[in-house]
């Protein structure tokens, strides 16, 4: 039996390889070899791209913030009036669920639902805005702004579960 032939790496010349590119057949070393699911590839031939859900220009990311705050704006106006009509706290709990997966939801419709961590940061950035809006109706309508012992936790637990619905449709 023969040895393999041993050759010296395209990229590094004084490395010996018998390793080859899959594609091209170039020698290649293991610091230059990626492994792809059909074989051994050099980094040429291998060119390893984002996933076209994750790929986005910067297009996108402006029509996901317009989207964004436009529901943010709507979506807070609605749950300061709702709000005020609830008769538990713990119902905000649950708005603030569903206030996270609808802006989750829009600003994945805006841009093909494509996913990505900026986009998550644009949607949990949106429940923020939203909740701010209900201040702006508490105000507008009574006045001023109450916000007392367990409201204010129940407030917070909203805002975190909306956050966490936003960002996992997003991201």
């Amino acid at each position: 039996m023969s040895e393999p032939e041993t050759t010296r790496c395209a990229t590094h010349p004084d490395v010996e390889t018998s390793l080859r590119c899959g594609k091209c057949g170039k020698p290649i070393c293991p610091r230059c070899m990626v492994q792809t699911p059909v074989g051994a590839r050099c980094r040429e031939c291998a060119r390893l791209y984002k996933l076209p859900t994750y790929r986005m220009s910067s297009g996108y990311y402006l029509r996901a913030a317009g989207a964004a705050l436009g529901a943010a704006i709507i979506i807070g106006v609605v749950w300061g009036i709702i709000e005020s009509f609830l008769p538990f706290r713990f119902f905000t709990l649950i708005i603030g669920a569903g206030i996270g997966y609808a802006i989750g939801e829009v600003v994945s419709l805006s841009v093909n639902r494509k996913r990505g961590t900026l986009l998550a940061v644009i949607g949990s950035l949106a429940v923020v805005i939203s909740y701010g809006m209900t201040f702006a109706v508490e105000m507008f309508r009574f006045g001023f702004i109450s916000l007392g012992g367990f409201s204010f936790l129940f407030t917070l637990g909203a805002i975190a579960i909306g956050i966490y619905m936003a960002v996992t449709r997003l991201r």
